[in-house]
């Protein structure tokens, strides 16, 4: 059977691949596996620029006008192009291709039971011009100018005009980086949608797909349903930079603020984007070892698509400081506070999965409950910015730098650590080091809340963010707070160090680490039922479906998990 062959077909047609050459197979591949790998590679390769570019600039903040070992002297132009690179590769260039391209590629296919994406060719497609995206953006660093210096969200007119962000080149290529990573990811989405909806295994039903196969999708969806105002504001910032035109130029008839209206319109969506595929690999990790079935499974699917309805009507709450008619800003007020409702209900469901299960702390369980602590963390200080008289005094503060990384952080990493440690024996055949990834977790997770807890309390004594050396204002810069700012570097430093035993991990256990047995979770979703790693084609016989994927501790069985792909 073809990987376009729709739900219900004869699985009994040869679906075997030639054997490929290294070229074909590693570099110019068709294989979603290898696809993944590549996404997955290219997204921890920008995780450590995006590393290294947060520890320079948190350096300068903790240690004005002092020479930052491996960086050299901050200046302030170097802080503005740090700060905006940082941002713009861990969304963009990390959580996007981690969580999105990299599980969708791996998972889609292997969950649902088919040998491969339905266009496999437009899937290598969309890694190149992504890869051709990173390059761009690298390449930001290398011309006259620097790298843009405009803030990730590239308001203007600080973004087009060259005389005030002082990166003549470095903005125009950005901004030309980020619309080739957005064809891309348009270019998954299509070919995961159209996967789903026609590859799945004789008898996998609607509700037989497992929670985080649907979580890409409607992230898929919401991204194409979001992206079309933004690329179109990115088109007129184009043309704003290089052809003179005025649209977001106030003394000219533009005006800055409409470029604030269609970032936004996408970037809050955005945020649910990349935060749906981490509630997805949390619920798969949470149901296998708590040895439970997923609670509610339906109403976390009506939950999702609800939530992605309402990810359209809270954008402006980011504007609640740039005139809003206050009339206006009640609205958003309310859509803000209801939508961290569905949020909750999903969190509280993952809770009630764990509730009377039969849990093991394995290193992807870890994760996943770290996940839940640190995220609700995030949300519960979200209120504070969805009220709009609080956020009079909040914006533009380290608060909301606290907040954003008490949400951001789990998705981007938290729950990228859980999907790794528990798909890594399927991804290579071999188990990693529990020790090491103890060591791992508790060296992340610690640090972690020593950098952001600490900013909570400057930022709700009213440190603005972006400040390049606070000694330059004589009012911000107050001794007692300098201490945690340090304490926060400090914390940085630490949690980045940490990193290393996760790569020596990975690495090492990707050719050394003991090998897996075919389920070493016991789990029932159907990558399992595939050899580890999976061959191109990932099954020798096409499985069929008997049930849903989480019936774990079915009374009157030997086992306590029951495997869809098994009769009986």
């Amino acid at each position: 059977m073809s990987a376009s062959a729709p739900a219900g077909t004869d699985s009994s047609a040869p679906h075997g691949h030639p054997e490929e050459g290294f070229f074909r197979k590693y570099l110019w591949s068709t294989d979603h596996k290898i696809i993944a790998m590549q996404y997955l590679l290219t997204g921890m390769a920008m995780a450590l620029i995006g590393g290294f570019t947060v520890y320079a600039f948190r350096m300068q903040v903790a240690f004005p006008g002092e020479s930052v070992p491996g960086f050299g002297q901050v200046t302030p132009g170097a802080y503005n192009a740090l700060v905006t690179s940082h941002g713009t590769v861990m969304i963009f260039w990390v959580a996007m291709p981690v969580l999105i391209a990299a599980f969708g590629n791996y998972l889609i296919p292997l969950m649902i039971g088919c040998d491969d994406m339905v266009f496999p060719r437009l899937n290598r497609l969309s890694y190149q011009i992504f890869l051709l995206s990173a390059v761009v953006f690298i390449a930001t660093f290398f011309v006259d100018g620097g790298a843009f210096g405009g803030a990730w969200t590239a308001y203007p007119p600080l973004s087009t005009k060259p005389e005030y962000s002082l990166t003549p080149l470095g903005a125009p290529l950005w901004l030309i980086a980020v619309a080739l990573e957005f064809v891309a990811f348009l270019i998954g989405g299509i070919n995961f949608v159209t996967t789903v909806m026609n590859s799945r295994a004789p008898g996998m039903k609607m509700f037989d797909v497992p929670i985080v196969v649907w979580m890409i999708i409607a992230a898929s969806i919401l991204f194409m349903a979001s992206i079309g105002p933004l690329i179109a504001g990115a088109m007129m910032m184009l043309m704003d930079q290089l052809a003179g035109t005025h649209f977001y130029d106030p003394t000219q008839g533009g005006d800055p603020v409409l470029w604030q209206h269609l970032f936004w319109f996408f970037g809050h969506p955005e945020v649910y984007v990349v935060l749906f595929p981490a509630l997805g690999i949390v619920a798969e990790v949470i149901t296998v070892f708590a040895r439970k079935k997923l609670f509610a499974y339906k109403t976390v699917l009506y939950t999702a698509i609800g939530t992605c309805v309402l990810s359209f009507f809270v954008w402006a709450h980011h504007q609640f400081v740039a005139g809003i008619d206050p009339r206006m800003a009640n609205v958003f007020s309310v859509t803000t506070l209801l939508i961290s409702v569905p949020i909750a209900e999903m969190l509280f469901v993952f809770i009630a999965t764990l509730y009377g299960g039969s849990i093991r702390l394995a290193t992807p369980m870890l994760w996943a409950l770290a996940f839940l602590v640190e995220f609700l963390l995030g949300g519960v200080t979200g209120i504070f910015l969805g009220a709009s008289a609080a956020d009079i005094y909040f914006h533009d503060t380290y608060f909301v730098v606290a907040h954003f990384h008490y949400t951001f952080f789990p998705i981007a990493f938290i729950a990228v650590f859980a999907g790794l440690t528990y798909w890594f024996p399927k991804m290579f055949g071999r188990m990693m080091n529990e020790t090491l990834g103890k060591i791992h977790f508790w060296g992340t997770v610690i640090p972690f809340n020593f950098i952001f807890i600490p900013l909570f309390i400057t930022g709700a004594s009213g440190d603005h963010r972006r400040i390049y050396n606070y000694n330059h204002f004589p009012d911000l810069a107050r001794p007692e707070l300098q201490d945690l700012r340090v304490l926060a570097t400090v914390a940085l430093v630490v949690l980045l160090a940490f990193q290393l035993v996760f790569l020596v991990n990975f690495f090492w256990s990707m050719r050394k680490g003991r090998k897996a047995e075919a389920n070493p979770w016991k789990a029932n979703t159907l990558e399992w039922a595939a050899a580890s790693p999976p061959p191109h084609g990932n099954f020798a016989e096409l499985p069929t479906v008997y049930r849903g994927p989480y019936e774990y501790s079915v009374p009157d069985r030997p086992d306590d998990y029951w495997p869809q792909h098994m009769p009986g």
